[in-house]
């Protein structure tokens, strides 16, 4: 009895569920049953509607295939999926079995109160929740309007793909890409490949993977690349938060400007683009490349660049341990400022520069570049020059202010004004042979000490070659025996060559990357 009970159970159980597949016809104005290739079917005319569960279909005519499930419809078609799904035709083929619908021709596929899909050829998979289109499909929802060659839309979770010449238009930005994908709820649209993004002011940013919420206007990306109207950043992740203007990259992060033929490199970069204010940190340096392609490098704990309408307002900031590096100039200072307007270099507190084999100390130095190369160096406050010959010896030059005047990578000359004072030695070269060879061989003859208010160093290939002193100048030559330790140096002598930058001091290796935090 048991047995039989749960069998009429299951019986029933299996009716149901045939029943819920079967299509019904409900209303026609018009039925008329025929045969073709030996398939009987019902051929319906005028307001035809079909049901299945929760799902409606409306056609103006259609061929009923009861036998086999199926609906091939015509005319203007209509479906209904509960409170959430609408759809629109012009002609349909539907597989009640598998409850898949074939809608072709100016196809209209409406989440309800979400987005709409524009196609002409559409799958409705409905046990899938999918809407499927492979020969050109838009969707359009209140924020974007996003085209591709292929793509699917899942209805439960109202994300969209998009494969294959991929379009998305929105008010502030246009993109392509040939992978992307879309949530219509959330407005968040998910990098799957190359994806370029311009907006309406002309930057451009592109992207191999991440998030942009279209809502907030603030993304999360990973390796890609913004472009502005001055700069190009690229970096290993990016935050972008439209709505304030700022922008974030962090991980091997690059900057190039445009207008400068200069790299920014660094850990981490951050871009206030409504106040124009660029940071990058973090084994950060600058690499600008002369037109010889002498590249001079400057790395500092922070680079910070301002733009300005006014080109006399921007600058190149760089903030603590500042070192730089050209083939024929190192530095160290606190910090410095490059002025783009007028090509000059502003050094400050305690800068030390080398050019060759001469020391530049002051408190204050300021190079000016001419075709991208040292032009003029301006020293004020304390200004020192030191430079050793072959013998060891110090050659020093100070005052209170000078100006160093460059011919190419060497100095050409020097002018001191105020409180100037010299000391340099005079050395005397003699061939000698011993052993059927020939040497060169170099001493002191003596050291030359003067002081006096102005003066003009005049050097050749870097050293000293000799000095005119104007207004009443205290000169006097020292021979090589009577050079007492306290007459070679200087007041405030300090030779620094220890801290003398390399390449590969300036030059930094970046760190790991690591999450990106939240602006």
């Amino acid at each position: 009895m048991i047995r039989f009970v749960v069998l009429l159970v299951l019986i029933s159980a299996t009716a149901d569920a045939w029943a819920q597949k079967k299509v019904k016809l409900k209303e026609a104005d018009n039925w008329i049953g025929t045969v073709k290739d030996g398939k009987r079917f019902d051929r319906v005319l005028g307001n035809v509607i079909f049901v299945q569960n929760n799902t409606t279909i409306y056609c103006d005519s259609a061929h009923f295939f009861k036998s086999e499930n199926r609906i091939e419809a015509f005319g203007k078609i209509h479906i209904t999926e509960g409170d959430s799904v609408d759809v629109n035709s012009r002609s349909l083929s539907y597989d009640g079995n598998r409850r898949i619908a074939y809608l072709r021709n100016n196809v209209v596929f409406t989440k309800l109160g979400i987005a709409t899909l524009y196609t002409d050829f559409l799958d409705y998979d409905r046990p899938e929740n999918e809407a499927r289109y492979f020969n050109g499909g838009k969707l359009v929802d209140s924020t974007n309007v996003l085209t591709s060659k292929k793509g699917y839309y899942d209805i439960r979770t109202n994300m969209a793909s998009f494969k294959t010449e991929v379009l998305g238009v929105h008010p502030d930005y246009t993109l392509t890409s040939d992978t992307l994908q879309y949530n219509s709820k959330t407005k968040i649209i998910y990098f799957r490949d190359h994806t370029v993004v311009k907006d309406k002011e002309g930057g451009e940013a592109i992207y191999k993977s991440g998030f942009y919420n279209t809502n907030q206007k603030f993304s999360a990306l990973n390796l890609g690349q913004i472009e502005t109207v001055e700069y190009r950043i690229k970096g290993n992740e990016y935050q972008i938060d439209d709505t304030r203007k700022l922008y974030r990259a962090k991980g091997k992060v690059v900057m190039t400007s445009k207008e400068e033929n200069m790299l920014i490199f660094g850990d981490d970069s951050f871009y206030d683009k409504l106040r124009g204010i660029s940071k990058v940190f973090g084994n950060s340096y600058v690499a600008k490349i002369g037109d010889d392609l002498d590249t001079l490098f400057i790395s500092a704990d922070t680079l910070v660049s301002i733009e300005n309408k006014d080109p006399k307002k921007k600058r190149l900031l760089a903030y603590h341990n500042v070192k730089i590096f050209k083939s024929d100039l190192q530095g160290v200072a606190d910090s410095l400022a490059y002025i783009a307007s007028d090509s000059t270099i502003h050094f400050y507190t305690n800068p030390v520069l080398w050019s060759n084999e001469n020391q530049m100390t002051a408190d204050s130095i300021r190079i000016l570049l001419k075709n991208k190369n040292i032009d003029k160096m301006y020293m004020v406050g304390n200004s020192f020059v030191v430079s050793q010959d072959s013998l060891k010896n110090f050659n020093q030059i100070k005052g209170r202010r000078m100006t160093a005047i460059f011919d190419g990578s060497f100095m050409s000359h020097v002018i001191v004004q105020g409180n100037g004072e010299s000391l340099y030695y005079a050395l005397q070269e003699e061939d000698v042979e011993a052993e059927n060879k020939k040497y060169k061989i170099s001493y002191v003859t003596g050291m030359n000490k003067l002081i006096c208010s102005n003066m003009r160093i005049n050097f050749i290939d870097g050293k000293v070659n000799n000095v005119t002193a104007y207004v009443k100048p205290d000169a006097s030559f020292i021979p090589p025996h009577e050079i007492k330790d306290a007459d070679k140096k200087l007041k405030g002598f300090d030779w620094k060559e220890k801290i003398r930058p390399d390449r590969e001091a300036v030059v930094k290796q970046p760190a790991t990357t690591n999450p990106v935090k939240k602006l």
